[in-house]
């Protein structure tokens, strides 16, 4: 009788959409949903590695390049409580998490204020935390450089 009266509690994760990408047209997003990837999660390990999204860029016709910007962008989307500020992180020149592992969580922090403000910024521990994410979700592999082959004459 007590189960009947409590219904178990579901948990599930909020994913979003493709369209959620900067810069990601609508094309791509038919492309994608058609190789079965319907959010950014779904992207994010779909293309982590290299050949994968060289495998994907033959499904798709989507470059790996552009699948590669898409990716590190997903993995930004998935540090917590930053994805409100990626618009700002960008134009500071960070996409990836490379580029916001180099940064110094003080001098990040001081950027952010300056160009929002300090009553709408982010607090430095906020900051701290985002690049001490950085490290552990830093999954997407870099592209392998063109190989060239000598032409013998």
């Amino acid at each position: 009788m007590f189960g009947e009266l409590y219904l178990p509690t579901i948990l599930c994760k909020v994913y979003r959409t493709l369209e959620y990408l900067n810069g990601i047209s609508d094309q791509d997003v038919r492309r994608l949903r058609s190789a079965g990837i319907r959010h950014t999660n779904q992207l994010l390990h779909r293309t982590s590695l290299d050949i994968d999204r060289k495998r994907l860029s033959r499904k798709t016709g989507i470059t790996a390049a552009r699948l590669f910007e898409f990716a590190n962008q997903c993995t930004l989307l998935e540090v917590s409580g930053m994805d409100r500020w990626i618009p700002l992180m960008r134009r500071l020149g960070i996409s990836s998490m490379k580029d916001l592992r180099a940064q110094d969580p003080g001098d990040l922090h001081t950027k952010l204020v300056e160009a929002i403000g300090l009553a709408g910024a982010p607090t430095l521990s906020a900051v701290q935390y985002w690049i001490g994410q950085s490290s552990g979700l830093d999954i997407v592999e870099e592209p392998e450089p063109e190989r060239v082959i000598p032409v013998v004459r």
